[in-house]
């Protein structure tokens, strides 16, 4: 991202299902030609998921350009989501995001961050190796490959 625009952070509220859906939705289209349905985050009930995990959003002005989706667990943060509208991917806004939930993981005590994607979604595996993330297990999963990797952080 240019150094004169600044991206802002701000946890999600009810109000912001609409918004979340569409950046989700566009976000994760470009994969369905490649897995031949539409990958999960496409179907979830986000007005259900606002209310049970904490979402924080992207925001360029006051234009919402991602989202992460946490998880706060005993021994790890999960990342359920993390999202980017496609003509702000590649600019640095997802390891923006990615960071966020390192400092969230910190301060709650916890060194470890956890996520899963799709064996067939390189660019995020090659985003996720090159910042830490290590594969922990893959797993078939309607008709693919689910890998689930793990970053130790602290």
């Amino acid at each position: 991202m240019p150094s004169e625009q600044t991206i802002r952070l701000r946890p999600a509220e009810p109000g912001d299902v609409a918004p979340i859906t569409d950046v989700v939705c566009m976000a994760y289209a470009k994969w369905i030609p490649i897995i031949g349905r539409k990958p999960r985050p496409m179907t979830v009930d986000y007005e259900k998921a606002v209310q049970e995990h904490d979402f924080d959003l992207a925001h360029l002005d006051s234009r919402l350009i991602g989202l992460i989706e946490t998880i706060l667990h005993d021994d790890h943060l999960w990342i359920e989501n993390i999202a980017v509208r496609p003509e702000d991917q590649g600019r640095g806004v997802g390891q923006e995001l990615l960071r966020h939930a390192e400092k969230k993981a910190l301060s709650a005590g916890l060194r470890e961050i956890r996520l899963l994607t799709n064996a067939a979604f390189e660019t995020n595996l090659n985003l996720y190796g090159k910042i830490g993330y290590v594969t922990d297990r893959r797993e078939p999963f309607m008709g693919g490959i689910t890998v689930y990797m793990r970053k130790q952080i602290g």
